[in-house]
């Protein structure tokens, strides 16, 4: 018996827990295709990014690419994998129309990368946060096939092949995570990993990562595994989480009532909220994976090892660690300016302009990061270059602007660049007023105009100083500088 999933209550699934494992694919930012020359970009036109090798015309033969393997160990360096020296490719044998060869060049036996693992810090199944590291089974190099498109009329797919060949490599965990959250958890990692090490834009929403859930259910305390369910294609973080909240749900209601999960593909629909049968799962026989005989082996010498690993960028762990202990951030800072490379970046080379580390975290986690979208951080093109922000800190450490003008000159670097923080302050009057003579006048005015609140201070309400504050500061369009003025009211008020 099968029955669709639903969201269940928290307290229908005491006495049973999930066993998930994720398999994650990570399309590879190489200027052109696993095996071909072809362009491996996104967004062209249909069938505008193929040749002969990739529809598989007779006689043609393909060719590892080179930087493919490279990023592959990338990745496998991060998560402590072994990697395998001597690489072999294997045809995978299945019939799908996007795939004009007819089968798939992946690996079998020998994975590039084997074991390995990612910390992650999530809720676990009690809904307590815990670190834990999730175990890597391997990581393989492989093709990806191309598109399906099915239209409105059902006697036709188009196939589009600009995606057939792209390199990627496919990322398998033991089944060792409990919820969705780890499982999301997971995921937010892998994605911040492969971006932090160039290999990959980890683009959800265009299919350059993806994910396939391996979800069973077995009674809380057993070690047994019960029968494994694949969701495929979830093309968010959010719906990887909902689709294990929902398949958990499903497979004990099929259980509570008697029936029997079979080991099946599986979709899941996010508007419903719901997982559908596909197909009955393929086991590895169907495959028929044999070593691909137009192919040789890919041997990863000592020196090519060597080089890939000297050219590792420091990982976000390895950030983090640093930004709490050189430069004294709290966690909170360090954990969100780590979150991407590019961000990262940007820090340390504001950092390198100025000794003022939090004024830094705090300027790029405000005024700077909201100027940012997803994409813009991507590609690096922050609103104000690092060194004009530093200079900007400087001014206000030295007290040559106030925090309120600093505010104001930073839009104008945003909409105005090429100019100096210090040439728009003194362009626009900007500059902090430190003339006694001019800003005790101010006060003088202010103090006189409100009696009533100059008679209550001297009889103990001294929190009006702060309303005398501001009034000064607004009558010198924020000018003036603010220690001064405490300075001198606390004088004229004495």
């Amino acid at each position: 018996m099968q029955v669709e999933s639903s969201l269940i209550t928290p307290t229908s699934s005491v006495g049973y827990e999930a066993v998930i494992g994720l398999e994650v694919h990570c399309q590879l930012l190489t200027a052109s295709k696993m095996f071909a020359a072809d362009a491996n970009a996104f967004g062209a036109d249909p069938n505008t990014q193929v040749s002969v090798i990739t529809l598989a015309h007779p006689g043609t033969l393909p060719r590892p690419n080179r930087l493919a393997v490279e990023y592959a160990v990338r990745m496998g360096l991060a998560c402590g994998s072994s990697i395998t020296r001597r690489n072999i490719f294997a045809r995978k044998n299945y019939f799908y129309p996007d795939l004009p060869k007819g089968y798939q060049l992946s690996q079998d036996k020998g994975p590039i990368c084997v074991g390995g693992g990612i910390p992650i810090r999530a809720k676990n199944a009690d809904g307590e946060i815990e670190h834990t590291v999730v175990q890597l089974h391997h990581i393989h190099l492989e093709e990806d096939a191309g598109k399906s498109i099915h239209t409105a009329d059902t006697d036709a797919t188009c196939l589009d092949y600009n995606r057939a060949g792209t390199p990627l490599i496919e990322m398998v965990t033991d089944p060792c995570l409990r919820s969705a959250d780890e499982a999301g958890q997971f995921l937010t990692e892998v994605r911040r990993l492969v971006r932090y090490l160039g290999i990959c834009d980890g683009n959800m929403e265009e299919g350059s990562l993806r994910c396939d859930v391996n979800i069973s259910i077995r009674p809380k305390g057993d070690t047994q595994l019960g029968t494994k369910v694949e969701v495929k294609n979830l093309n968010s973080i959010r719906n990887v989480q909902r689709a294990v909240e929902a398949e958990f749900a499903r497979q004990i209601k099929v259980t509570e009532e008697g029936g029997r999960i079979i080991q099946e593909t599986r979709t899941f629909d996010a508007d419903k909220g719901q997982s559908f049968g596909m197909r009955e799962k393929e086991t590895m026989n169907d495959y028929r994976y044999f070593p691909d005989p137009d192919l040789m082996p890919v041997v990863i010498s000592d020196e090519w090892l060597a080089r890939i690993r000297a050219a590792m960028p420091a990982l976000p762990r390895e950030r983090y660690d640093r930004f709490r202990t050189h430069y004294g951030l709290p966690d909170y800072d360090a954990a969100l300016l780590t979150d991407s490379r590019e961000l990262a970046d940007y820090f340390e080379a504001v950092c390198a302009e100025t000794t003022n580390f939090k004024a830094a975290s705090n300027w790029i986690m405000g005024p700077v990061k909201g100027q940012l979208t997803d994409k813009l951080l991507q590609e690096g093109q922050f609103p104000v270059p690092a060194t004009s922000l530093a200079a900007l800190i400087r001014l206000i450490d030295e007290g040559t602007v106030s925090q309120t003008a600093a505010q104001t000159i930073f839009g104008l670097m945003v909409t105005q660049p090429g100019q100096s923080p210090a040439e728009l302050a003194s362009a626009n009057g900007l500059l902090q007023n430190r003339n006694t003579d001019a800003l005790q006048t101010l006060i003088e005015e202010t103090l006189a105009d409100w009696p009533d609140k100059v008679d209550q201070y001297r009889k103990g309400k001294k929190n009006l100083m702060g309303l005398f504050v501001g009034e000064v500061m607004k009558r010198s369009k924020g000018s003036a500088d603010p220690k001064l003025v405490n300075q001198l009211l606390a004088k004229s008020l004495a």
